[in-house]
C-alpha cells in the first residue's frame, strides 16, 4: 500500500513510518513546512501540510491507499475535527484503512484492576476533546472507511519518550522522582512492539476497532524512576509533590504524570497476534537504550 504516515518525524511516528516501510509498503509523510524530513525511511516521498490546512490534507489523503495519523492534536477541536473530515472523505466507500492515534489518559484513572477497550472514557485536561475525534473516526466505519482507533500506553524505547524526562530528572536531582503518590501505576510498551501493532492493525484490523497498545498493564512508576535513577548513575527515588512539579512541567501535564491506570493489551493480541517481545520498561531504562544515551 502507499501509506500516508501524518507525524513520521516524532517520536512514535518515525518508528511507525521505518516498520511501515519494511513491511513491504510506501511511505508519504505529511511534513509541517520548514520541519526537516531526515531520518525518514529510504525511498518515502514527502508532502507538505498540517493538521490547520484541510486543503493539504485532502489532496495528500486522495494519493494514497492508507492513513496513519500520529500528529499531536492542535488544542483546538473545530481543526482537528475538520482535518479529519478532510482526510476521511476521500476514503469514504473504498474499504481503505485509516489509523488515528489516540492515548490511554482518555480513561483517567482505572483502578488497580487493568480495564479494556470498552471502559468508558473520563479524559484528563491534557486530551480533552480526543474522545469525540475518536467516536468521529470510528462512525467513519459506516462509511465504508476502514476506520481503527489505537490507545498508545507510555513508550519507552530507543531512549524516548516520557521515561526520558525521567532520566533527565534524576541526572539534575541527583535523585530519581517521580510525580504524585508511591502507589502510582502507569501501563507501558516498547515503541518498537508498539509500531509493530501499527502495522498489524493497517494490514487485518476490522473497521470501527479500538485497540490498546499495552505490553506491561500497570508498572510502579517508583520502579520506572528508579530504573531512571541507574541509567543517570544516581541512587534512590523520592515523590516529586504535583503541587510542586506544576510548578516546573505544567498543571496538565503533572496531573497526568501523577495518574495511576492499568490497562489491557489483550485485545490486540487476540485479535491480530501481536506479540511483543522487546525488553520491559524497568530493564530497557536502567539498562538499555536510555544509558547508551547518557554515555554518549
Amino acid at each position: 500500500m502507499d501509506v500516508l504516515v501524518i507525524g513520521a518525524t516524532g517520536y512514535l511516528g518515525s518508528t511507525v513510518a521505518e516498520r511501515v516501510a519494511e513491511a513491504g509498503h510506501r511511505v508519504l509523510a505529511l511534513v509541517q513546512p520548514g520541519l526537516s524530513a531526515d531520518g525518514l525511511p529510504a525511498g518515502s516521498d514527502v508532502l507538505t501540510g498540517d493538521l490547520s490546512d484541510v486543503d493539504s490534507l485532502a489532496r495528500a489523503a486522495r494519493q494514497v491507499d492508507a492513513i496513519i495519523t500520529l500528529a499531536t492534536p492542535t488544542g483546538d477541536l473545530a481543526v482537528d475535527a475538520a482535518a479529519m473530515d478532510a482526510l476521511l472523505q476521500p476514503l469514504h466507500g473504498t474499504g481503505r484503512p485509516f489509523l488515528y492515534t489516540s492515548g490511554l489518559w482518555v480513561l483517567g484513572a482505572t483502578g488497580s484492576t487493568p480495564v479494556d477497550e470498552d471502559a468508558a472514557t473520563d479524559p484528563l485536561p491534557i486530551v480533552g476533546y480526543r474522545p469525540v475525534i475518536e467516536q468521529q473516526v470510528l462512525a467513519a466505519a459506516a462509511d465504508g472507511v476502514r476506520a481503527v482507533v489505537i490507545r498508545p500506553a507510555i513508550t519507552h524505547g530507543r531512549a524516548g519518550g516520557i521515561p526520558s524526562l525521567l532520566v533527565a530528572t534524576a541526572r539534575e536531582h541527583g535523585v530519581g522522582r517521580f510525580v504524585g503518590e508511591d502507589d502510582v501505576t502507569w501501563p507501558m510498551v516498547h515503541v518498537d512492539d508498539l509500531a509493530d501493532l501499527f502495522v498489524a492493525a493497517l494490514e487485518r484490523a476490522p473497521a470501527g476497532t479500538v485497540l490498546h497498545g499495552v505490553d506491561e498493564s500497570a508498572v510502579p512508576v517508583a520502579d520506572l524512576a528508579r530504573a531512571a535513577a541507574a541509567a543517570a548513575g544516581v541512587e534512590g527515588v523520592t515523590p516529586w509533590p504535583v503541587t510542586e512539579a506544576s510548578a516546573v512541567l505544567g498543571d496538565v501535564f503533572a496531573e497526568a504524570l501523577a495518574l495511576s491506570q492499568a490497562c489491557s493489551g489483550e485485545r490486540a493480541r487476540q485479535l491480530l497476534g501481536w506479540a511483543p517481545s522487546r525488553p520491559d520498561a524497568v530493564t530497557d531504562i536502567a539498562s538499555g537504550s536510555y544509558v547508551r544515551a547518557v554515555a554518549a
